[in-house]
């Protein structure tokens, strides 16, 4: 997508995110920061972010879990990435 935001992840714990708690899960840069990614997404998908946190795998992949505010839907985002 570009240098912040990698890619949505379209696993079966990141659907099941975005239908109970409106969470999308993306794999950013691991520069990337809370506030940069946060104005990367709400520019992108013109989307309300409520809260962000990142987690680190041990292959070294930075997970961004976005939680989404509740006039948008993680799925409607999801549709229009084509993920759905």
């Amino acid at each position: 997508m570009n240098q912040i935001i990698k890619y949505p992840l379209s696993t079966e714990k990141s659907l099941r995110l975005m239908e109970s708690e409106n969470k999308m899960v993306f794999v950013v840069d691991r520069s990337a920061t809370k506030e940069t990614t946060k104005k990367e997404l709400e520019t992108l998908f013109k989307v309300k972010i409520i809260g962000i946190n990142f987690m680190v795998s041990p292959k070294g992949i930075k997970k961004a879990y976005v939680t989404l505010s509740a006039e948008t839907s993680a799925l409607d985002v999801a549709t229009q990435l084509g993920m759905m």
